[in-house]
């Protein structure tokens, strides 16, 4: 039926020239039609702009809105991948003016609008991923026989508002993408999840990236499972994992309104069905009401929501009164009775409330006043978002924008204001009571009483044990953070530490007999915001604090080396071991840092401490990846591999962050392929035992990760292979690789697997450094590279101690520069500074000024690593954090600390600029 007989109100126009002006681009428009054409054009640039385009498609559509709809759909499922991205764009632009003009005319409810939105992004998201898969499929890159109807095994799940079918005018859409591994050969695993992960990242360009046609869907993938971390695809069983071990409370949250929306439908609702005990609690969880409002006020912390209401700029989302108080109301209530009450186990929030109420839970009269309140803000979003398809939720901020938006919604200005103000006051004061209500607490001290009273809330203390314990701990807690140097600062910081741990019996059993522990974690929190994060998310690595080793004298690489095979000894499986090494590794990167911030060592300790610690990783774990690799396919053809150390770890100093730098280098010695249960050519062996290697050190487990692996310093970079042969790495050195490559090459040096063939690369690295050095155009390349990474990479203020001319970064491509020009085997910074003066390439004088520098901002750099994770920020560091930054670098104060930068780095950056002109 057209719209033109059910229409029920109509928008006033804002602008009536821009009104009049679209509503010419349409003569064949109904004439009961022309004030909604004038009135929407009128009132929003966007809808006008829509109108322009879409006029000859539009006077159908509005004859038959459902019917044109429902051939919107149809186009995109007869589309092929090709076509895709420019029919899906066209599409959205129907589809939002159809949905727009039917919402303005009062033809479509909110329920129905919200509805075909969510629908229509249905439809997108399937005919994405099925057309991608299918393409993988085709290409041969999804093992197995699969079939594309079905996503090959992969599922998107649709998260918040588009998995409720709630979906606003401007919505992004949150998706979670996962596969099921249980279609897969479990030696195809790793191979299927690549392909998985293309999918969702090229499915994600087509939906999100602007082009000339606009884009269908803003897509937000970071609603996975630690998402800072993981692919942005993973395994059905990775994903439950996590949720098992680590899922918080707004996750709990989010799987009430998750539902499989594209692929493989049926595996996707089995695992949000296995994740049910994980959503819904058999126990009446009332501590998600504290979870709940805690979130509420990081949000409003986070956004600056606080304070009175005022009506311009306020976010009807997020602010006081707003449509998330309407959400976080519902969707808590459902959780704390949820686990008992499958019949509260609903995703939309107009049938949550009338369940909960039904259930007795809520007052009717409360569900029907914040339902009636929820239907009014979502049309003032959509109206806001409608103006200029913008992801908005602020009202206006003038009078201007006032009078637009009353006409938009048919209203007088001064009636809208008053109704505005009316239900943003009325929902607050029907959620807030439940969130926080007026009761008066417990008395206690007066000192950080306001945080203090939070922490029963935190997954750690939701036992009756852990809160006993910890009550029975408190005091003590307390008073180590007052005698710290900044309390307010150790306070929040022991907050977020507890905060952040995900069960607290065993932990507080354990501070409570080892009161020494406590004032190690108040140190921490006071000084390290890092570390103490790192400490909440694997705080299982205290227990090596209490073994006599933690301060003891340090054990080297091979005493390293020698504990870690000990351990995976104990293990009964490959991911067993690859668990243990990543336990073990935790607990002694952890005491490096904790020994460095109680400066029983130094910067330039904790550095080697670092890399020794990478280096025994390596030497114990490569012969378990090798057995594990071989039991497939065979023992390593011809001599075995070796991998080479490249970077700041083949220079044997690394910081508390640091990625690792690999080459694997092979000698085939004339055989063509392994001899296994599956063999594989020599080529492709050792490429894919590489990739082993990689997995094993970056793949995030149970007990996270043990290292970020880059290996684009091998031979080609990212277009060479991954593993390369002896002969091939001899060839490419000598008569291929660039200056920067021989630079890298400075600081190569094997730590793992065949050790022969490290040796036979030592033994060539060391006369190609002196032979290349001497070429006529290495100073020209340095000087190019150095004015390249100027450009490329910007330093982060003058705090930045990595990257700035004479900085960090600058010091060490010039020790490089030194060493090879003295065609210098040694790899640390100091001892090629050294060569060159050996040498007689730069004078002593030189090589003091750019080795003050980089010993400063090494310095500097490895505090901040520790620290923050990040580069130094004074404000955000803390009194403690300042004090251990002063001490590590011998200032009494940070402007001092900053002028001694400034100097320094001046004055290696005339050394730099001065050796790098040409001179030889």
């Amino acid at each position: 039926m057209s719209i033109a007989v059910r229409m029920s109100r109509c928008p006033t126009p804002h602008d009536t020239e821009r009104g009049a002006e679209a509503l010419a681009l349409c003569p064949d428009i109904d004439p009961a039609l022309h004030p909604l054409i004038k009135g929407a054009a009128g009132c929003s640039p966007y809808l006008a702009g829509l109108i322009r385009t879409e006029a000859e498609w539009l006077p159908a559509a509005m004859d038959d809105p459902e019917g044109a709809f429902t051939a919107l759909l149809a186009e995109i499922d007869d589309q092929d991948l090709a076509a895709l991205p420019a029919g899906l764009r066209q599409a959205k632009r129907r589809m939002a003016l159809l949905i727009a003009l039917a919402d303005l005319a009062g033809v479509w409810p909110l329920e129905t609008v919200t509805l075909m939105l969510t629908t229509f992004a249905d439809t997108a998201v399937r005919a994405c991923l099925t057309r991608l898969v299918a393409a993988e499929i085709a290409r041969g890159k999804l093992p197995g026989d699969q079939d594309s109807a079905t996503g090959g095994g992969m599922v998107a799940l649709a998260m918040g508002k588009m998995g409720a079918g709630e979906l606003n005018y401007s919505s992004d859409i949150d998706l979670i993408c996962l596969f099921d591994e249980q279609r897969f050969d479990p030696d195809d695993y790793h191979d299927a999840r690549a392909s998985f992960v293309r999918v969702t990242r090229k499915m994600t360009a087509i939906l999100s990236d602007m082009t000339a046609g606009g884009y269908v869907f803003r897509t937000d993938l970071r609603l996975r499972p630690d998402a800072s971390v993981t692919p942005v695809c993973l395994s059905m069983e990775a994903a439950e994992r996590y949720y098992e071990s680590v899922g918080r409370t707004w996750e709990r949250a989010a799987y009430i309104k998750a539902r499989p929306c594209a692929g493989d439908i049926t595996a996707g609702e089995r695992f949000v069905k296995t994740l049910r005990p994980f959503v819904w609690r058999k126990h009446l969880d009332f501590a998600a009401i504290q979870d709940a409002h805690d979130m509420r006020l990081r949000i409003r912390d986070h956004k600056r929501l606080h304070g009175p209401l005022t009506l311009e700029g306020h976010n009807m989302k997020l602010g006081r009164g707003g449509i998330r108080e309407i959400e976080f109301f519902t969707q808590t209530r459902q959780l704390i009775a949820g686990g008992r009450d499958a019949s509260l186990r609903v995703r939309e929030t107009r049938e949550g409330l009338a369940r909960l109420a039904a259930a007795d839970w809520i007052p009717q009269d409360t569900a029907d006043k914040l339902y009636d309140h929820y239907q009014f803000h979502r049309e003032v979003e959509h109206r806001l978002q409608m103006i200029g398809d913008a992801q908005t939720h602020d009202l206006p901020t003038d009078q201007t924008g006032f009078d637009r938006l009353a006409a938009f919604m048919g209203r007088d200005v001064a009636g809208l204001r008053q109704e505005l103000t009316d239900r943003l006051e009325e929902v607050h004061a029907l959620t807030e009571g439940f969130f926080a209500p007026d009761a008066a607490p417990p008395e206690m001290s007066d000192w950080g009483h306001e945080v203090v009273a939070r922490w029963h809330s935190y997954p750690a203390l939701r036992s009756p044990r852990a809160t006993e314990i910890f009550t029975r701990l408190t005091p003590q807690i307390l008073e180590a953070l007052q005698e710290a140097a900044r309390p307010e600062e150790a306070l929040t910081q022991f907050d977020q530490f507890l905060a952040g741990l995900p069960a607290g019996v065993q932990l507080f059993s354990l501070f409570e007999a080892n009161p020494q522990l406590t004032q190690l974690i108040v140190d921490i929190a006071a000084t390290a915001p890092a570390l103490s994060r790192y400490l909440s998310r694997n705080s299982g690595v205290l227990d090596a604090v209490l073994g006599g080793a933690f301060f003891s004298d340090w054990p080297g690489v091979n005493g390293l080396a020698r504990s870690l095979d000990a351990a995976l000894a104990e293990a009964t499986d490959y991911e067993a071991q690859l668990t243990a090494a990543r336990r073990w590794a935790k607990e002694w990167h952890f005491r490096i840092g904790v020994h460095h911030l109680r400066g029983l060592i130094d910067a330039e300790t904790s550095g080697r401490q670092y890399a020794d610690l990478a280096e025994a990783v390596l030497t114990a774990l490569w012969p378990v990846i090798v057995a594990e690799f071989a039991r497939k396919h065979g023992a390593p053809p011809g001599r075995g591999a070796v991998v080479l150390a490249m970077g700041s770890l083949g220079a044997g100093r690394l910081n508390a962050t640091s990625d690792l730098d690999l080459i694997v280098i092979y000698d085939a010695a004339g055989v063509d392929a392994s001899d296994g249960r599956r063999p594989l050519a020599t080529r492709a062996y050792y490429a894919r035992l590489t990739q082993a290697l990689v997995t094993a050190l970056s793949a995030p487990m149970s007990e996270g990760r043990l290292y970020e692996v880059d290996m684009r310093l091998r031979p080609s970079g990212r277009q060479g292979p991954v593993a390369t042969s002896l002969d091939a790495f001899r060839t490419y050195q000598q008569d291929e690789a660039w200056t920067w490559e021989h630079l890298a090459l400075t600081r190569a040096r094997a730590i793992a697997g065949e050790m022969t063939i490290g040796e036979e690369i030592e033994a060539f690295r060391e006369p190609l450094l002196a032979h290349k050095g001497q070429g006529a155009t290495v100073l020209q390349d340095v000087a190019d590279m150095r004015a390249r990474i100027a450009e490329e990479k910007a330093p982060q203020g003058n705090w930045d101690a990595k990257i700035g001319p004479g900085r960090l970064q600058d010091t060490e491509l010039f020790s490089q520069s030194v060493a090879l020009r003295a065609g210098c085997a040694a790899r640390d910074p100091a001892a090629q500074l050294d060569a060159g003066v050996a040498h007689g390439w730069i004078s002593a004088a030189d090589a003091d000024a750019v080795r003050r520098a980089g010993r400063l901002f090494w310095r500097v750099q490895a505090a901040a690593r520790l620290l923050t994770g990040g580069p130094v920020d004074p404000d955000a560091l803390g009194e403690g954090g300042r004090r251990f930054l002063l001490r590590e670098t011998g200032f009494e104060t940070m402007d001092a600390l900053l002028a001694a930068m400034q100097e320094v780095a001046q004055a290696a950056q005339a050394v730099i600029a001065e050796r790098l002109k040409g001179t030889s």
